[in-house]
């Protein structure tokens, strides 16, 4: 059965990190994680920005949200964005960073072919939405970034504003893990050899662009056996995780503390998202979040 809409009442709480698939090395520069300094984290906890422009943002990147709430808050905030450039006010961006429980997710025009499961019988919950692309997965140990952005404050160019979402995690594997992530031309998204590590799909109504990208931190990839990832065969899909146990051989590395792991990619994104869109970070809470629907 796939879902196209929910109105479920979050629950959140704590979850364990995930094992991560491990795939065949590459030669790629890729700096252990017992090596990212505490300072250098510490330094990740204050977000940089060189613009004047307010970003909105629900930091819940140690929370498992179910996937019907978090399309609910982006539904309610791009309403609330939409009201405001009809009464020509000021719309500021909004940014939710977030781990989803296990779901899968179509796009407006997503085949079935896709899915190596019977759809009435799936393994998880399956969502159709307004966004591009086809299906994917998320779980935990994947961190999902939703900018809500007014395309009107930046660059009225869908293609530019998908190159610039790319360009955010590609920096983030650079500065932060020294991992050397490239496009691939034709394809959306962000590679490191022929792995897949981050995937993209948006939906723009009147300029404001929802959805956004997943990047794979510690995530299980066993879920995405069971479907052919944004439609492309022959690809693998990768993770941050993964990359660094490829480059890893020494015991110490092996029993490093990996849960680290998502709040420094965590910290790096929100960081590299507000220095590649110009944006100064304001920090809400989560409380604010929950109470938008019954604002409105």
């Amino acid at each position: 059965m796939i879902i196209q809409a929910t109105t479920t009442t979050s629950n959140f709480g704590s979850f364990p990190i995930c094992p991560t698939t491990r795939h065949q090395s590459q030669s790629r520069k890729i700096i252990p994680l017992n090596l990212v300094s505490s300072q250098k984290y510490q330094e990740f906890t204050s977000v940089t920005h060189k613009g004047d422009k307010m970003c909105e943002c629900f930091d819940l990147h140690k929370e498992l949200v179910p996937y019907g709430d978090a399309w609910n808050w982006q539904k309610v905030i791009v309403r609330e964005k939409s009201g405001l450039i009809e009464r020509n006010e000021e719309c500021p961006d909004t940014l939710i960073v977030l781990q989803h429980q296990p779901v899968y997710t179509m796009g407006t025009g997503s085949s079935i072919e896709y899915l190596n499961f019977d759809i009435k019988n799936a393994p998880f919950e399956v969502y159709r939405t307004e966004r591009g692309g086809e299906v994917t997965y998320h779980g935990p140990g994947q961190l999902t970034m939703y900018p809500i952005i007014n395309l009107r404050n930046h660059k009225m160019d869908l293609h530019w504003y998908l190159r610039e979402l790319e360009e955010v995690v590609i920096r983030v594997l650079s500065s932060t893990f020294s991992i050397k992530a490239s496009r691939i031309e034709g394809l959306t998204g962000v590679w490191v050899g022929d792995q897949k590590l981050a995937a993209i799909g948006i939906k723009v109504s009147q300029w404001i662009a929802y959805h956004g990208l997943a990047l794979n931190v510690t995530t299980d990839l066993a879920p995405f056996n069971l479907i052919v990832p944004c439609g492309i065969r022959n690809r693998k899909v990768g993770s941050i995780k993964g990359l660094l146990e490829e480059s890893c051989s020494n015991a110490k590395a092996h029993h490093f503390d990996y849960s680290q792991l998502i709040d420094i990619t965590s910290q790096s994104l929100i960081r590299e998202f507000s220095e590649v869109f110009q944006l100064k970070i304001q920090q809400r809470s989560l409380e604010f979040l929950v109470k938008k629907p019954e604002s409105l």
